[in-house]
């Protein structure tokens, strides 16, 4: 328990070791600070746990610093300034930041961005109206180069991203857009939001899965997944197929190099593009993107789903369940 003047955050207690477990993360009690000049207190209501966090808990060099053991992890949340020492963000005011895993952040008023809590549910703002969103957005049509009538396989389909990127495509003029997912249920949901074909990847070879669903090829592919997938969607792109490398949730806990994809090769004849991002340098696209993204929503034609944890101490369970595929749609806890 806390008293006032105190509040939560979960610490990294240990660098996993293959997939994470809950004794990797500690709960801890701290004192909250008042803010010094410029600063704001935001008391937390929902925080966004993420599959590229599993990457910053190693300790090597890559895009993100990594996560420091025994300090508290961070990531995007949305909460309620409580205490405010700068002119620019008030007592009251929504905010998006990225100080989450803890129940009040202290950080720059220029840290955080005022949203219109109004305008849609505060937790659409870490997923269909956020990052998640522009993920989709950017990678499909910035990275992938997509074109109407393109036919587009989207792997991890029923995550926050891919279930985005899947509707994003139809609303956009694809000829046909194909998901994969990882349970019965998941591709029910998928064919629910317009998707034209589904398929289980625990059904079969991602290969043969794939050329069943789209005998003709595809034209892009949308990666969240890696491996086999990757390898499945080479052998089914069209010459000068597109892929817009996102993740690669399938190898994020692997203590071993992934053997695929093994047909590489095949995008030399192929004149396949290959190109791995990140959303932050597509910042550029989100006054496009969310006016796309306002107007589907006001007229329902882009649905968007979360599954949601309840209070900071089931933070870390859910970041594994996240890992283990048991999210459909945006995973956050609210605290």
């Amino acid at each position: 328990m806390r008293t006032p003047g105190q509040t939560r955050q979960i610490v990294l207690a240990s660098r996993p070791q293959g997939w994470p477990t809950p004794e990797n993360f500690r709960l801890e009690t701290v004192d909250l600070p008042a803010p010094a000049d410029g600063q704001v207190v935001v008391a937390n209501h929902v925080m966004s746990v993420d599959p590229y966090m599993r990457g910053r808990m190693n300790d090597v060099k890559s895009y993100a610093a990594p996560f420091a053991v025994d300090r508290p992890l961070d990531g995007a949340a949305i909460g309620e300034v409580v205490a405010s020492s700068s002119p620019d963000v008030h007592v009251g005011q929504i905010v998006l930041h990225g100080l989450g895993w803890r129940e009040h952040a202290v950080l720059p008023a220029a840290a955080v961005r005022v949203v219109d809590a109004t305008a849609a549910p505060e937790s659409a703002y870490l997923s269909v109206l956020g990052m998640t969103g522009l993920t989709a957005y950017a990678g499909l049509m910035a990275v992938a180069e997509f074109r109407p009538g393109d036919t587009v396989f989207v792997s991890g389909a029923a995550g926050a991203v891919g279930s985005l990127v899947g509707q994003i495509a139809k609303l956009s003029g694809a000829a046909r857009v194909i998901g994969s997912a990882g349970s019965a249920a998941k591709v029910a949901r998928l064919r629910e939001l317009g998707f034209d074909e589904a398929f289980n990847y625990h059904d079969g070879p991602v290969t043969d899965l794939l050329q069943a669903a789209a005998p003709e090829g595809i034209d892009v592919y949308f990666d969240n997944v890696g491996g086999d997938h990757l390898e499945a969607a080479i052998d089914s792109l069209t010459t000068g197929g597109r892929a817009a490398l996102c993740g690669a949730i399938s190898q994020y806990n692997s203590t071993e190099p992934s053997a695929a994809p093994r047909n590489l090769s095949l995008a030399i004849g192929k004149q396949l593009t290959l190109r791995g991002f990140l959303v932050g340098g597509h910042q550029d696209l989100m006054p496009e993107f969310h006016e796309k993204v306002v107007g589907w929503l006001a007229d329902g034609s882009l649905r968007w789903d979360e599954t949601v944890r309840e209070g900071l101490e089931a933070a870390p369970e859910a970041f594994i369940d996240l890992l283990r595929g048991a999210n459909t749609g945006k995973m956050v806890v609210r605290l």
